[in-house]
This record gives structure tokens, C-alpha cells and sequence, in this order.
């Protein structure tokens, strides 16, 4: 489910952003904490060894390895390949935010341009309608785990209205090895020649204005399939976690704290708590794991799309938009700024402080200036000026 803090930050305060470091669900505590405590572990547990079961030459030892760990991990690239890797994958999951499909402007066309107050004419724009949402649907089953445990087999799609059994039959008797969810598609297209010819769509231009957006519509839905078919190369995401999690496992052994008895370079304190460790590895694992949570935002994740809302939505909107609110026009009547040429709505009180006079320009409050005549053509200048700059003006 996705989690919404927005009304949280609509106005900048005084730690207004710590407040979010304190929740739990969608945190990155609750993504991170395993990890960390595994890290702690096993950094505490090689401590304990170094500091209590080493004898002396092994310790030595342990102490050139640690050093030779801390210096060669500092070569391996975490900041720059893990920042361009969350940076492609953020932008991939706000791209496939921006192409979900959305049946508003198609049932706004269908609504207006699909006559008929008749059984057949209501018959023909639901119809039309759920072939939309079918579409989309079919979509969603492929591409995300929730949605295709909501609907695992086309006997759910049937039974959820959204097929019925003669369409059931045509569409599994189409044989195709691709994923068929472009048949509701010819269906629409087809139906929508069909009510153009019966005079239901009474103009060309209404049809392939209808024809134009279903397949615009049915882009989103493909392009939502191109991104779970083609995901970030394996390659790349495979390098970026073994960049991670190599330089942390030699952080478990290069930024042990040594014997300061012993003089080496940057080792005078000794610390049992690596505190800058452990936030490095917060953040740059952290990092890791917003990309891990975002690279398909079609599962069960905290901030996961909510497709199965959007069904629902989307199905009930689409529905009421071409059926009870076809041609349920309000009676038209004069608004309350009729005769008024100086239309403002009023300010509750408590919004009376975001009545603002009319932005009118920069210059505007620059106030009168002190001028005197130049001429007798009336013109004036700021007695300030120089000759010189009155001149060339």
C-alpha cells in the first residue's frame, strides 16, 4: 500500500521533516534493519576474536589485513555506480507511474458522443466501457502479483464482470502463444464502427476521436508491458550489488579499530562502536534497497502502485460516467456573479490571510517619484537625474 505523507510536509516548520524520520511502515528502518543488525553482528563478532582469542603474531597479522582491506576498499566506485543505478531506476518507476492506464478521457468521449437514453444505448456504452477496463486488466494480471492473486484464472475475470461467458469462449478460442489483452481492443474498435453506423455516433470526427484515445489508452497499457518484459539489464544490477556488499564485507575487517600501542596511521583511538561505519552503511545500503524496492513497483512493497485500487476505481467511475450520468445535465440557472463586474469568491476566516491584492508588476511599488517639468510638452524627469543621463534619454 502506498504510503502518503504529504499533508505532513505542506507547509515547511521547525523539524517538520524529523517527524517523518519516526514512522515505521514505508521507512527504511524497516527495509534495512535485517542487514544491519547482520552487519553489527559479524563486525562485533570479529572484534571480539581480534581483541580476545588472537595471540599476539596472529594479531599482527589480522592488523596488516585489516589495513590492506580499508585501503583497497576505498578503490571500489560504491558512490558513483549505486547513485547512477537508483537514479535509472527511479526514474523507471516514475515512468511507469505516469503510463498506468486511466479510462477517464475515454469515458468522457464515450459519455457525449455514444447517443441513446434507450436499453441499447445504455447496453452499448457499458459495454464499450468494460471493454476498457478488461483491457486494462488483463494488463495488470500479467504484470503485477497482486492484481493476478485477485484474478489467478480467467474464471475470476468472469465471475468478477468483467467477461462474460460468451466472451470467455471467443477469447480462449482465439489461439495465440502472445498475451491476448489486445482482443478487448478489436472489440472496442469494432463496436464503436458498429454504433457509428447505426447513427449512435453521429459524426466521423466523434469516432475517430473515440478510435484516437482507446489507442492511446491501449499505449499505456503495452508500454506497462515493455517495462516488465524488458527490465534493467541483470548485468548492471548484479555489479551494483556486488560493489555494495564487497565494500562492506571489507569494511568488516579494514575498519576494525587496532591496537594503538602498535602506532599505525589513523588507528590512535580505540573505539568499540565504528559510528561512522554504521552510518555508511545505513545510507549506502539504504540506497540499495530504495532501488531493490522500486525496480518493480508492481508487487506487494509498502510503496507499491495500489493497482487493485485502481480497478476498483476505475471500473466504478467508468461505469457511472457512460450510464447514470449520460445526458444528466443540472438544470442551467444564473450564478451568484451575474450582474457583478468584480467577481471574487469570499475568504472563510482562517483563509484570510491568503487574500492578496493582484501581482501587477515589479515596478509597481517603486511609489510616485519626486519629478519636475522638462519641457512644455508636459514630460517630466526625476530631479536625481544628471544632465548627461537626461540627455541621452
Amino acid at each position: 500500500m502506498t504510503v502518503t505523507y504529504s499533508s505532513k510536509v505542506a507547509n515547511a516548520t521547525f523539524f517538520g521533516f524529523h517527524r517523518l524520520l519516526l514512522r515505521w511502515r514505508g521507512s527504511i528502518y524497516k527495509l534495512l534493519y535485517r542487514e544491519f543488525l547482520i552487519f553489527v553482528l559479524l563486525y562485533s563478532i570479529l572484534s571480539f576474536i581480534y581483541r580476545w582469542v588472537l595471540t599476539d603474531p596472529q594479531k599482527r597479522f589480522f592488523e596488516k589485513l585489516s589495513i590492506y582491506c580499508d585501503r583497497y576498499a576505498e578503490q571500489i566506485p560504491v558512490t558513483f555506480v549505486l547513485g547512477f543505478y537508483v537514479t535509472l531506476v527511479v526514474n523507471r518507476w516514475w515512468n511507469q507511474f505516469q503510463n498506468l492506464p486511466w479510462p477517464d478521457r475515454l469515458m468522457f468521449l464515450i459519455s457525449s458522443c455514444v447517443q441513446g437514453q434507450d436499453e441499447h444505448g445504455r447496453l452499448l456504452r457499458r459495454t464499450l466501457m468494460r471493454y476498457v477496463n478488461l483491457t486494462s486488466l488483463l494488463i495488470f494480471r500479467s504484470v503485477s502479483t497482486a492484481v493476478c492473486k485477485r484474478f489467478p484464472t480467467i474464471d475470476h475475470v468472469v465471475d468478477a464482470g468483467f467477461m462474460t461467458s460468451e466472451e470467455r469462449k471467443i477469447f480462449e478460442n482465439l489461439k495465440s502463444p502472445h498475451l491476448k489483452y489486445w482482443i478487448p481492443v478489436v472489440w472496442f474498435t469494432n463496436l464503436a464502427s458498429k454504433a457509428r453506423k447505426e447513427g449512435r455516433i453521429q459524426d466521423s470526427v466523434d469516432l475517430q476521436t473515440i478510435l484516437t484515445e482507446m489507442n492511446k489508452f491501449r499505449t499505456w497499457c503495452s508500454t506497462l508491458f515493455g517495462y516488465d518484459w524488458v527490465g534493467i539489464p541483470l548485468v548492471y544490477t548484479q555489479v551494483v550489488t556486488l560493489a555494495v556488499y564487497t565494500f562492506f564485507s571489507a569494511c568488516i575487517i579494514g575498519r576494525q579499530f587496532l591496537d594503538p600501542a602498535q602506532g599505525y596511521q589513523g588507528h590512535d583511538l580505540d573505539f568499540y562502536v565504528p559510528i561512522f561505519t554504521l552510518l555508511q552503511f545505513f545510507f549506502y545500503s539504504g540506497w540499495l534497497k530504495v532501488a531493490e524496492q522500486l525496480i518493480n513497483p508492481f508487487g506487494e512493497d509498502d510503496d507499491d502502485f495500489e493497482v487493485n485500487w485502481c480497478i476498483d476505481r476505475n471500473l466504478q467511475v467508468s461505469l457511472m460516467a457512460v450510464d447514470e450520468m449520460h445526458m444528466n445535465i443540472p438544470h442551467m440557472t444564473k450564478d451568484i456573479y451575474w450582474n457583478d463586474p468584480d467577481v471574487r469568491p469570499p475568504y472563510t476566516l482562517a483563509a484570510a490571510d491568503y487574500c492578496i491584492p493582484s501581482f501587477l508588476g515589479s515596478t509597481t511599488d517603486m511609489g510616485a517619484l519626486t519629478s519636475t517639468p522638462l519641457n512644455t510638452s508636459g514630460m517630466y524627469w526625476n530631479t536625481d537625474c544628471t544632465p548627461d543621463l537626461l540627455t541621452q534619454h
